[in-house]
């Protein structure tokens, strides 16, 4: 099979490239499952709580393609919007969101195209989450298509806060009174240390050993 690239002619070109980019999702979301039960096999443990998966709408893509500068066209969104296609893994802990990134990166069907690490290095806004920009080869019948698919690996409290940071950014497109962003950002903060708190909760709970837990 070979590699092709996409002609730009309109609606039928759309239609192939939102069915490559729903196959790449697939494939990626079948992966993360089968690897948290795998890791819930060997380790008695399950790093992901829950996974979801989009597809950004065409509305979504033309705006951020114009707020970028380019023309909507089907070749500007495969190279220039990298999130089209989006898997959000949400874990208990910040401790696993590194795990699952080392078992992304060990997949050797998956090429990673970037990282980008918000939760060393937070957004001013107080945004964490990490990103990695990945790219999956789709097998139609006659061609092989590498796909771009962005996972963000977060904490539950990571993904509360950022859910509200989406919703203000949509609702004021990015121009909130200051005390809301002040607010927020005081709220990253909190989030910040309740996920740091509950990590080592957790890690005191791992290290007693049974005895000692049954006596307390």
């Amino acid at each position: 099979m070979e590699h092709r690239t996409y002609q730009d002619n309109g609606v039928e070109s759309w239609t192939e490239v939102n069915l490559t980019y729903t196959a790449a999702l697939k494939q990626v979301q079948t992966k993360m499952e089968i690897l948290n039960d795998e890791f819930q096999h060997v380790h008695r443990y399950n790093p992901i709580e829950h996974i979801k998966a989009r597809i950004k709408t065409p509305e979504s893509i033309v705006k951020k393609l114009r707020r970028h500068g380019y023309e909507s066209t089907i070749e500007n969104m495969i190279q220039h919007v990298n999130d089209i296609a989006g898997i959000r893994v949400i874990c208990s802990f910040t401790s696993d969101i590194y795990r699952i990134a080392d078992m992304v990166r060990e997949q050797k069907d998956l090429k990673i195209l970037s990282v980008k690490d918000y939760i060393t290095y937070p957004k001013a806004s107080g945004y964490k989450s990490y990103h990695m920009l990945v790219s999956v080869p789709v097998y139609l019948s006659d061609r092989i298509v590498d796909t771009k698919v962005e996972i963000q690996i977060r904490t539950v409290a990571m993904d509360f806060w950022a859910s509200l940071e989406h919703k203000m950014h949509y609702k004021f497109e990015g121009a909130a009174p200051e005390h809301i962003k002040d607010e927020l950002i005081a709220c990253a903060k909190l989030v910040a240390d309740l996920d740091a708190r509950m990590l080592s909760l957790n890690e005191e709970i791992l290290g007693m050993s049974d005895t000692e837990a049954a006596e307390i």
